[in-house]
């Protein structure tokens, strides 16, 4: 690791106006031993509490910026000291030292060049076949002659020919300034500080043109805008304000590690919309240095912030194209791949279904779905990702899966293997039949549920899952935990809330008693057999369809009878009674308007119960008769 060495700074005077003496001289000391963040926090926290910007503050708070790597940030420091008074190219110094550095670490150590057995290769393939000297010569009479094209041309056979010599470089660079591409020829400066970092002239030449084309027209700031910039050091300042013409926030954020990009250089809207050379378009050249995976995204934003990196990324491109044409592509090797570079921190097994938190953690879908059911929080880093489960925009992380699939195809089928399993057993109906444990609920009878309950988030989503849609509910037992008989459900419809709980809308669909009690993930499930009537014949037949037409009347005039305000009541729940079946053994559980009276006669839990479990229509025939006989006898008159 390259030791970066502090540049030679004119230092602050002390007795600036306003301005603590103490603190200017902690951040100095911060600042010759290495430590810039600290010296910047400080600087910054004193022009806050200036009445006035200090121009040699906002200069010296930008060379701390820039050693500390935040480029975008050292840029917003140079242009706010360029809008109180002309920068000088010897002023620029740090911040071209600082992007050459950069330029040095990331942008020339190509992979390529690590390993020394490409070398060979690499040498052989791009050996010049002619006197490359005598191509120098004539290159520099192009340049004498102001003949910058053909200058150009030549300079850039040599660059593609010899690329990280920097004579090449530097004629490449003269030639671009001639043509007035300051931009292009900006970034061939800097390679060359980045080449030689001793070479000063070509550092006093990207120095000159950084300033020229940075900050030229600060100069030219109405009076009316300068006050609202100048002053903005004391505001909090937002990316919102501002529009570049085809730009996005991504773009800017692979520019630079700066911890943040809420600066007083992007409110200067109508300033930045005249001026044509600004530093965002030169950002362009400045290579990536890292920055942590955190983008705040807005779709109220009217315009986005984009600044792209074309030139620098187009001739790293033209580089690794350059070193690997006639070799052999290199593959990845399998050994180097590890498994458990893919794994879930929840789970720890491999990722299936990888979705991404808007803080940047990848976890499995279902694992995340189960963490936000019980706390709306990034289960690492503790983010509030309340506003993401609301929206529930879960989007996939398709370059980790196709990760997965190209280099884990064995591990991804044993892990979608032991998935489709889960799956297919979640799917029984008859064994580890997931159990609601809340209250009665009747064959054909509307059932809408209040989810609320982590475990019966979890319950129904796994319901909704397999595609089954259905789960039992029983009531509550305090011995066993619930009941032996209850309803099968199915799911009509889900509406969630944003702070993840919901209103599931089901329907009762059949009857069964159970086997056996059981647990999984916190709800409770069981082994089941499903009920069904027995079945008459002949004479049974013809008493029993009489005890139905009887129990039927009986039925509909004691609802006709009740009390208006008590009728809408259970209108609105269960809705209106069904009419007679003609077939009454059609359904195995019997015709649904004995389970409707069942749900809306006035009885106990377990007397419910007892009629539910019955198989015996007529049996259940005479308990709502009797029921019928007692709350008509008992109504006031």
């Amino acid at each position: 690791m390259e030791v970066r060495s502090v540049p030679s700074s004119n230092s602050l005077p002390l007795d600036l106006p306003g301005i603590s003496s103490e603190m200017l001289g902690v951040a100095e000391e911060a600042f010759r031993a290495g430590n810039f963040e600290l010296a910047a926090e400080i600087y910054g926290s004193q022009l806050d509490e200036l009445p006035h910007p200090e121009r040699s503050l906002h200069v010296r708070r930008g060379d701390a910026l820039a050693l500390a790597g935040k480029i975008a940030d050292a840029l917003n420091a140079y242009t706010k000291a360029a809008m109180l008074g002309r920068l000088h190219p010897e002023e620029l110094g740090v911040l071209v030292e600082s992007i050459a550095l950069n330029i040095r670490e990331k942008e020339l150590k190509l992979p390529c060049f690590r390993r020394k057995d490409d070398h060979g290769p690499i040498n052989e393939a791009y050996q010049a076949p002619g006197d490359f000297l005598l191509a120098v010569r004539r290159t520099e009479l192009h340049l004498a002659m102001k003949n910058f094209k053909q200058a150009l041309i030549d300079a850039d056979n040599m660059c593609r020919k010899h690329l990280l010599w920097p004579k090449a470089r530097s004629m490449k660079a003269q030639a671009l300034s001639g043509l007035g591409r300051t931009e292009e020829a900006m970034k061939e400066f800097l390679y060359c500080v980045a080449i030689n970092p001793e070479w000063s002239s070509m550092k006093t030449e990207a120095q000159k043109i950084m300033c020229d084309v940075f900050f030229p027209a600060f100069e030219n700031v109405q009076a009316s805008l300068k006050p609202v910039f100048l002053n903005s050091t004391n505001s909090p300042s937002s990316v919102k304000d501002v529009s570049f013409a085809g730009c996005s926030e991504d773009s800017l954020f692979r520019l630079t590690k700066a911890s943040s990009l809420e600066s007083d250089l992007f409110q200067m809207k109508d300033f930045l919309d005249n001026a044509q050379n600004t530093p965002g378009n030169i950002l362009s050249c400045l290579p990536s240095t890292g920055l942590k995976r955190k983008h705040a995204s807005n779709s109220e934003e009217p315009h986005s912030v984009e600044i792209t990196a074309k030139f620098l990324k187009k001739d790293t491109e033209t580089l690794c194209e350059q070193v690997i044409t006639g070799t052999k592509i290199r593959e990845i090797h399998m050994v180097l791949v590890d498994a458990a570079d893919f794994e879930c921190s929840l789970c720890m097994r491999l990722f299936y279904e990888p979705v991404a938190t808007p803080c940047g953690h990848t976890f499995c879908l279902k694992c995340l779905e189960r963490c936000l059911d019980h706390n709306p929080h990034c289960p690492l880093c503790k983010e509030n990702l309340s506003q993401y489960l609301a929206s529930r925009a879960y989007k996939k992380t398709h370059l980790t899966e196709e990760l997965i699939t190209r280099y884990l195809p064995e591990d991804l089928t044993e892990r979608k293997k032991l998935h489709d399993e889960e799956i297919q057993e979640l799917s029984n109906l008859n064994k580890d039949v997931p159990i609601f444990v809340c209250t009665m609920a009747f064959p054909t009878i509307p059932c809408p549920l209040h989810v609320f309950e982590p475990r019966y988030r979890l319950m129904i989503r796994r319901s909704m899952e397999t595609g089954t849609k259905q789960f039992g509910m029983c009531i509550a037992d305090e011995l066993k935990g619930f009941a032996d008989y209850g309803c099968m459900l199915r799911v009509r419809d889900v509406k969630f809330f944003p702070d993840g709980r919901s209103v599931v809308d089901t329907v009762g669909l059949s009857r069964f008693k159970v086997l056996s009690h059981g647990q999984r993930d916190g709800y409770h499930t069981a082994n089941i057999e499903y009920l069904e009537d027995k079945k008459v014949e002949g004479q049974e037949y013809e008493e029993l369809l009489a005890l139905h037409n009887s129990v039927y009347d009986q039925a509909l005039v004691w609802f006709t009878y009740l009390k208006d305000n008590l009728k809408a009541q259970i209108l609105s729940h269960f809705g209106q009674m069904p009419s007679k079946e003609s077939e009454l053994q059609a359904n195995s559980s019997g015709p649904a308007w004995c389970w409707w009276m069942l749900a809306v006669l006035p009885l106990e839990n377990k007397a419910q119960l007892t009629i539910l479990a019955m198989t015996s229509l007529k049996d259940r025939l005479l308990a709502i008769r009797r029921v019928l006989m007692f709350v008509t006898r008992k109504r006031p008159r």
